[in-house]
């Protein structure tokens, strides 16, 4: 790996790891505070409009990193979320939080697709090492800021959100001064960035891929069940277990992650079909959802922690190896495509149905029912996952019109 290169991947990794400590002290402290103050649903709004910027945002990405390259996507972006994040500890109301919310997610939105081509330009044979690199950056971070979340828990919100805009200016600061302008292919022509329309549609033109299509909509369900772990547990906590920090349960399962995410992927994907290993990972968070609805104390709390994290251990890489079966070659880009967006989709409604649940589950005077709800779930993609088969992609069929070979190449 060249000096340049090493240098870019130093920038992004500081740049990620950061982003992350920075969220993972303010989403669980706003979150909570919000269902005592408000609701758990309109905690869920809230969050909800963070993902629904980032959707909105792969719809001009692109003809902004054509005007003004990569890294100055990736300093627009993250400046954009730092301003964002400031106005939060000023802000009050959850119309306010959820127009601020929205400009966060339009900055994440813009900035990590820029940190991912960096690493995308990179030659084949480094690849590996950057995403792995990029991935343990993340997690540190998680935890990192989960922990400093626990620290900051109990101060107002005007200091909580100072300290997250700070880290978000380092994060501003050591990303766009290592990467390169355009990444490390071929620089984009002045020419053919003005083609790039500035608000673009075509990313609607990869979600629909054939037949897979089904697979996709259960990566959403995934996502709408982890996003609703993620703003569950934070009320979850407030309700139920007051005395500690809405943070706690991320240093567990951020701890938990860094520890295991490799050994034990590597051994489960070995011995058993991707999609018995996705069963695996959704049997895990199962057993995490009834736990935090049956018992609902502490140690309860910690026993959901230390299995569902076997969803994004071994969910998240096992379906990218399925898709890659079950999706033709020529067909992988539009894949890519359609991963995205139904992750946004799932975590948009898994964030206002999260919240909307506990409300129901409190108000009905059923503890835990929204967990019961969640498992239920859990267990039936589960089942779904352990009795696919891994057939390999179906041949596409010949192409005989001229309108056939436009879509195709579309």
């Amino acid at each position: 790996m060249t000096i340049e290169r090493r240098r870019a991947l130093i920038g992004v990794n500081a740049g990620i790891f950061l982003a992350h400590i920075g969220n993972f002290i303010w989403f669980p402290v706003l979150v909570a505070s919000l269902g005592g103050t408000d609701s758990g649903f309109w905690a869920g709004v809230v969050m909800c409009m963070t993902y629904v910027g980032r959707l909105a945002a792969t719809f001009f990405y692109e003809g902004v990193a054509a005007r003004i390259g990569i890294r100055g996507a990736v300093f627009a972006g993250t400046a954009t979320e730092a301003v964002a994040l400031f106005l939060m500890g000023f802000g009050d109301g959850v119309a306010v939080y959820s127009v601020l919310a929205l400009l966060i997610g339009l900055g994440s939105g813009t900035a990590f697709p820029g940190l991912k081509n960096i690493l995308v330009s990179y030659p084949d044979d480094e690849r590996p090492k950057a995403f792995s690199t990029f991935q343990m950056s993340a997690q540190v971070g998680l935890f990192g800021g989960a922990l400093l979340g626990g620290l900051l828990a109990d101060v107002d919100l005007r200091t909580l959100f100072s300290v997250v805009f700070a880290i978000f200016i380092g994060f501003c600061l050591a990303s766009s001064a290592f990467i390169p302008r355009d990444g490390f292919g071929e620089a984009t022509e002045k020419s053919a960035a003005e083609r790039v329309p500035l608000f673009s549609t075509a990313v609607f033109k990869g979600i629909e891929v054939r037949g897979a299509t089904r697979y996709f909509l259960l990566s959403a369900v995934f996502w709408f069940l982890s996003i609703g772990f993620m703003v569950g547990i934070p009320l979850h906590m407030e309700e139920y277990a007051s005395g500690w920090a809405p943070s706690a349960p991320f240093w567990i399962t951020g701890l938990s992650v860094l520890v295991l995410q490799y050994p034990l992927f590597k051994f489960m994907i070995k011995h058993l079909r991707p999609g018995a290993v996705m069963a695996v990972g959704l049997a895990g968070m199962t057993v995490a959802f009834t736990a935090f609805g049956a018992g609902r104390s502490v140690p309860w709390i910690v026993v959901g922690c230390l299995t569902v994290v076997l969803g994004e251990i071994l969910f998240v890489p096992s379906f990218d190896i399925w898709v890659a079966r079950k999706v033709p070659a020529d067909r992988l880009a539009k894949a890519m495509g359609a991963m995205h967006f139904f992750r946004s989709a799932g975590n948009m409604i898994g964030s206002l149905l999260a919240g909307a649940l506990f409300d129901l589950a409190t108000s009905w005077d059923i503890p835990g029912g929204n967990w019961y709800v969640a498992a239920v779930i859990a267990a039936a993609c589960a089942a779904i996952c352990l009795l696919s088969r891994d057939e390999p992609p179906a041949e596409e069929p010949a192409i005989t019109t001229e309108e056939e070979r436009a879509e195709a190449a579309a």
